[in-house]
């Protein structure tokens, strides 16, 4: 096995010490051109590669951007991360991936990384509700874009999908069906998100005349499991709802496992509408209608807003909303009665 070349290396076959080649690198130190060429020459000749980070930090940056996700187990962060990373690249940017697991301690860890300068601007998403701890932390760094859900009290710029046309998009959809007892699954109600979504539901019941009803609304995770939680205790209602408005892709499946279980036909006994249009949407049995919102414009807008704020310009909006689409498909049939 080849052994890595070291600085120490670099140092001998440019005739210096080390201390010398180190502090030229880190450009803590001015040398005559003869001397600096001696360095650079014996860089290239050894194919020395250690010296990357510290050329970078010469510049005064890492070159490198952090992308802070709850998980890259669901499909909509992985896309988002995907196309974060291909616009990084065209920038000449590296992307580094930091999963918090939803844990505001990692959250904090990886904002300080813009302190130790191992990343030059974070795209953050915190998919829990914050009690004022990570908004107050956010409150002295500029180079940090918020994507996808809010945390209040920040005043960094944002990128979000249009949640209340989502939602309204969703209940309209299914009301032009028939349908009208619709329940709604979403996530938590302490979440931007999961509140915007709420308000457009219910903005489109209002207009076609029904009252909402309390039992047909459950607010929990945007989780499988919840969605299995939640539709189990619709069904178990006097009056189930005959159409579910599923807040996100991850709790549709859940919602379907049960309907399942229980022998209920999608669409024929329930209708169904998701919100993400995740990879897999596509590929159930019936194949899920859903509001698409776009995990790779989101991705792609952050990075364009946060290379812009680190250049030292102001973002055109504070806030950035990506729309969103109704995908018709086979999860939503018409009401006969």
């Amino acid at each position: 096995m080849t052994r890595p070349v070291t600085l120490k290396d670099v140092a001998n076959h440019a005739g210096l010490s080390k201390a010398a080649v180190s502090r030229y690198l880190n450009r803590s130190i001015s040398l005559p051109p003869e001397t600096a060429k001696r360095i650079d020459t014996a860089i290239k000749a050894l194919d020395y590669r250690g010296n990357s980070l510290a050329r970078r930090l010469s510049k005064g940056g890492s070159e490198t951007i952090g992308l802070v996700l709850p998980d890259i187990a669901n499909p909509f962060f992985a896309e988002l991360a995907d196309a974060a990373e291909e616009e990084a690249s065209a920038h000449g940017y590296n992307l580094v991936l930091c999963v918090t697991r939803n844990l505001l301690e990692r959250e904090s860890t990886f904002v300080r990384w813009l302190d130790s300068r191992n990343v030059d601007g974070l795209l953050l998403v915190s998919n829990r509700p914050d009690d004022g701890t990570l908004a107050s932390q956010l409150m002295s760094y500029r180079n940090i874009i918020l994507l996808d859900e809010d945390v209040p009290g920040t005043s960094q710029p944002k990128v979000f999908a249009d949640n209340h046309q989502g939602g309204r998009l969703a209940t309209d959809y299914l009301l032009r069906h028939g349908h009208r007892r619709i329940a709604h699954v979403s996530g938590p109600s302490a979440l931007m998100s999961a509140r915007e979504r709420y308000a457009g539901h219910r903005e489109a019941l209002t207009l076609a005349g029904i009252a909402e009803v309390p039992e047909y609304l459950c607010f929990g995770d945007y989780s499988r499991e919840f969605g299995r939680i939640a539709t189990a205790q619709l069904l178990a209602l006097p009056h189930p709802p005959e159409a579910i408005f599923a807040a996100s892709d991850f709790i549709a499946l859940g919602v379907l496992d049960v309907l399942r279980e229980r022998n209920i036909s999608v669409p024929d006994a329930m209708s169904l509408v998701g919100f993400d249009d995740a990879v897999y949407a596509s590929l159930l049995t019936p194949p899920l209608c859903t509001i698409r919102q776009s995990s790779r414009e989101l991705g792609r807008l952050g990075v364009a807003q946060l290379l812009q704020r680190m250049t030292g310009g102001d973002c055109a909006q504070d806030v950035v909303r990506v729309p969103v689409e109704l995908v018709c498909r086979g999860t939503v049939a018409t009401r006969s009665d």
